[in-house]
């Protein structure tokens, strides 16, 4: 297969290295249960964590050459401005999703070294380290959002889709965004490697027929 065939796959495997490692580090007590609970649960899943979150960095490098694939696409379809800004989007998450596996992996090694509270502190922090990854979804979104409406080099209920997970981002339910730009990221992962692998495939900017 050529390159241009698995450009497109980097997508599906960023969801699969991020589902695979959150599936084996699994979720941690949250810092409102006792500091001492949140110490064993590290002592005692130190190297499923650690495991969990290594699997997930090469996951998060695919995010960001998914979104160089997405950039080069749309620029090809003359959407230069925002083509940029979906790999800066993309750029954002991994790098907030760096510094929140980075606590995951000082809490593995080091709960049982530091005071049960600190581990409870560290747990806090954790919890509430969303803001750099959803800044950078809601930079992602728009921007993929707005070039397919302006390029129709994808279906474009695929921008509207993008669009209305920006604004169930901004709500109590914003969770659901994630979940949700997960599922667009695989659909769209699938359809352009597809188009790609069907002879004759229209070349990257090309409308889709139809959409």
């Amino acid at each position: 297969m050529t390159t241009q065939r698995l450009a497109p796959l980097t997508g599906v495997a960023f969801i699969a290295l991020v589902i695979i490692g959150f599936a084996i580090a699994g979720e941690p007590p949250d810092a409102e249960s006792p500091a001492q609970e949140i110490v064993d649960h590290y002592v005692d899943n130190k190297t499923a964590t650690e495991v969990g979150v290594l699997l997930a960095v090469p996951g998060l490098a695919f995010l960001i050459f998914f979104a160089n694939h997405l950039r080069r696409v749309f620029d090809a379809a003359g959407d230069a401005a925002l083509s940029t800004t979906i790999l800066v989007g993309a750029s954002i998450v991994g790098v907030g999703a760096a510094i929140d596996s980075t606590i995951q992996i000082a809490l593995a090694e080091s709960a049982d070294d530091i005071e049960p509270t600190s581990v409870q502190t560290l747990q806090a922090l954790w919890d509430n380290d969303f803001v750099p990854i959803a800044l950078g979804l809601l930079v992602f979104l728009v921007s993929v959002g707005l070039s397919i409406l302006r390029t129709g080099v994808l279906p474009r209920w695929l921008g509207w889709v993008a669009l209305v997970l920006v604004v169930v981002g901004l709500t109590p339910i914003g969770f659901v965004a994630f979940l949700g730009t997960a599922i667009l990221i695989l659909v769209i992962s699938i359809v352009l490697a597809v188009r790609a692998g069907r002879t004759g495939a229209p070349a990257p900017g090309t409308p889709a027929t139809g959409a």
